[in-house]
């Protein structure tokens, strides 16, 4: 039999013995002692770099909350007042001022934290190249699939720095209208004539009616019988709006005297007298509702009569009857042949002869 002669593989490891392991020892700290200095250096500069990222992002939002708390301040200062009456109230101030430091603070954290984060993996030698590709087509995608979100919020971004509305005004945004009782980033809810929640997308709102920055404008229509006398009529609407001007709660209300305009239409049988008032933003209906309700009642104390209303009865005589009492409606059972009398007529009896 032949044997091979080739030696057998000892399948058992080798032992280490002390030496190598001492060499081993060596040479890593020789490998530490040689590179710890790069990385206490990189260590020191990854935490100054987190340090100076958090101090600053601090020092801003605490820079940021002082200067809306100061204009919320000022706006506490001057409401209830003759200013304060001028201005947007306090409440829509507060909610403006707030929205616009919450949008600050989340602009300056996003930018300092995201440029120290880039930083940090910048000193630690990674290759910034794949990440900023990858979060610009990240970035392109989610803009393309949240693209009404972002016109959302960027519509509200713009409107609350333009402070096209805010709480408490009446606005017209077309798709809806009513009195502004929130402003959101997103979302405006508004409160509607009937009670009625909208709430609307900013990104939605393409026009703004507001109905209460400024002044606005009570329109009244005095219609009278044509014959009646135009200047006395003007006098007598004049006078009751200088009585009402000078009424409280009215008197600030209303911002100018009330204007007798003229005559807005000419009818057969009557005429349009157009007045006009400007009042506080808000007010104009009000203001609307009770000068007519003055000048109806003047109209009347002065004998000028409106459209419809019956003559007027000198005293001691008694008003003429009116002819239409005595006559009956008319009735289809007037007539015997009409369906309806006949339908009426009595069923004769059943004839029982044979």
């Amino acid at each position: 039999m032949l044997r091979s002669a080739a030696p057998t593989a000892d399948a058992t490891p080798r032992a280490t013995t002390l030496d190598e392991t001492q060499e081993s020892a060596e040479s890593a700290a020789g490998w530490i002692e040689d590179n710890w200095s790069d990385w206490l250096a990189l260590g020191l500069r990854i935490l100054l770099i987190v340090i100076i990222a958090l101090v600053l992002r601090t020092v801003i939002r605490r820079s940021i909350t002082r200067l809306i708390a100061r204009m919320n301040r000022t706006a506490q200062a001057v409401d209830g007042t003759a200013l304060g009456g001028l201005l947007v109230n306090a409440e829509r101030r507060r909610q403006r001022s707030e929205a616009i430091g919450s949008v600050l603070r989340s602009v300056a954290s996003f930018m300092i934290l995201g440029t120290a984060a880039l930083m940090v993996l910048s000193a630690l030698d990674i290759n910034l190249a794949p990440l900023l590709a990858s979060a610009g087509v990240a970035g392109v995608a989610i803009g393309f699939g949240a693209r009404n979100l972002v016109t959302d919020f960027l519509s509200g971004v713009f409107m609350i720095l333009e402070d096209q509305y805010g709480v408490g005004d009446s606005i017209d945004a077309g798709v809806a209208s009513g009195e502004v009782i929130e402003v959101g980033l997103r979302v405006t809810k508004l409160r509607g004539d009937d009670g009625e929640i909208w709430y609307v997308r900013n990104g939605e709102v393409k026009r703004i009616g507001n109905l209460s920055q400024g002044w606005s404008t009570a329109g009244v229509d005095v219609q009278i019988r044509y014959d009646e006398d135009l200047d006395k009529a003007r006098k007598i609407i004049t006078q009751a709006g200088a009585e009402m001007g000078t009424s409280q709660p009215w008197d600030e209300a209303l911002w100018e005297p009330v204007t007798v305009l003229g005559l807005d239409a000419v009818y057969l049988d009557s005429v349009v007298i157009r007045v006009s008032a400007k009042t506080m933003p808000g007010k104009a209906l009000g203001v609307a509702r009770e000068l007519r309700w003055r000048i109806k009642r003047a109209l009347d104390a002065e004998g000028i009569r409106m459209v419809g209303g019956p003559p007027p009865v000198a005293e001691g005589s008694t008003p003429p009857a009116d002819p239409s009492a005595a006559v009956a409606a008319p009735s289809a059972l007037a007539s015997p042949t009409s369906p309806q009398s006949l339908a009426a007529a009595p069923i004769p009896p059943p004839n029982l002869q044979k």
